[in-house]
């Protein structure tokens, strides 16, 4: 699985060939439950490319990632069944509501680092989960919101596992062009000397604190845009969809895929996202050799599936290439 991720990552058609088996999937296995699993690892990929902007290029460690996923989850649910909207109209709306509570976290966080930033990220999430538990007029509390409408699209309404799947590929797509996009900009090299030297970023006129509050921002919109999927796709949310451990399992996803590289974000989105499947089978001991797995990977291998060596490779690789072209350019002028 890695070795084919590689080599994606490498060459664009065979993005583009992976990119087609992608689509075909879901026509060729007709099972439920596999597209199910499908989806489910859809979802972990975009929450964790949208956590690996704050942990991953940022170096801010942030374990309340799942309020903004619930967030975004809750505003669409509450959007589409008391006034009626369509889930369309919704995805703006719970992103920007999402970023904006990205915005005031982030805003007294400023200043925190390390273990004092993760407590602060720990208490929102939680606060976020004690309030759809106890707000019952607007959330139904513990009973959750059920009967969230499907999306529809002309007249094709999402009754099915597979427009449903088509619909979180496009999101992931989206969110990976995104985050790619970042990462070759001005502002993801911003993020990167951030989370290296923050002193020695501002020394050189980088302005931290906005880098800071825009990643969380960009952050909390994505998983925002990710909850609000989840609602309609569940078709029912409560405040036990959002919690502590769900933050937990993201941020592994991140660290030990390889932080800041999305290839090793998607990698250990999809490894960490099988593996729960895969283990079934061990019944009650599922949960301790994923554990193992886990403790195994991050002596052996804490650079994580996808670590800086690959990401400097594919660096000079690319200039490289870049290098060529222009001289190839000069030659023909």
């Amino acid at each position: 699985m890695i070795e084919v991720i590689k080599k994606v990552v490498n060459r664009p058609q065979a993005t583009l060939g992976l990119l087609a088996i992608l689509m075909i999937l879901p026509l060729v296995i007709k099972s439920d439950y596999l597209v199910h699993i499908l989806i489910t690892v859809g979802l972990y990929v975009v929450l964790s490319l949208s956590l690996n902007l704050v942990s991953g290029f940022t170096g801010q460690l942030s374990i309340g990632h799942a309020a903004f996923y619930g967030i975004g989850a809750y505003v669409t649910a509450l959007l589409m069944l008391r006034l009626n909207m369509p889930y369309w109209a919704t995805i703006p709306i719970a992103g920007m509501i999402t970023a904006m509570f990205g915005l005031i976290l982030g805003l007294p966080t400023l200043r925190l680092q390390g273990d004092y930033l993760a407590i602060v990220t720990l208490g929102f999430g939680e606060i976020v989960r004690l309030v759809f538990l106890n707000w019952d007029k607007l959330t139904r509390g513990p009973m959750g919101l059920p009967g969230i409408p499907s999306p529809q699209l002309g007249s094709l309404i999402f009754t099915s596992k597979i427009p449903f799947y088509f619909l979180i590929l496009a999101i992931s797509v989206i969110t990976v062009l995104f985050m790619v996009r970042v990462a070759e900009s001005e502002f993801g090299l911003s993020l990167i000397a951030v989370s290296h030297d923050e002193l020695a970023a501002e020394a050189i006129g980088i302005p931290t604190l906005r880098a800071k509050l825009l990643a969380f921002v960009f952050s909390a919109l994505f998983a925002g845009i990710a909850g609000g999927y989840y609602a309609t796709y569940i078709s029912f949310v409560s405040p036990d969809s959002f919690t502590f451990m769900d933050s937990v399992t993201i941020l592994s996803m991140v660290v030990l895929g390889g932080l800041a590289s999305i290839p090793g974000v998607v990698i250990g989105a999809i490894v960490l996202g099988l593996a729960p499947e895969v283990l079934r089978f061990m019944a009650d001991y599922r949960m301790l050799l994923y554990g193992a797995l886990m403790v195994i990977m991050m002596i052996y291998k804490p650079d994580g599936f996808w670590g800086a060596k690959h990401r400097v490779r594919n660096a000079v690789l690319k200039n490289l290439k870049i290098n060529r072209t222009r001289v190839k350019r000069g030659e023909t002028l």
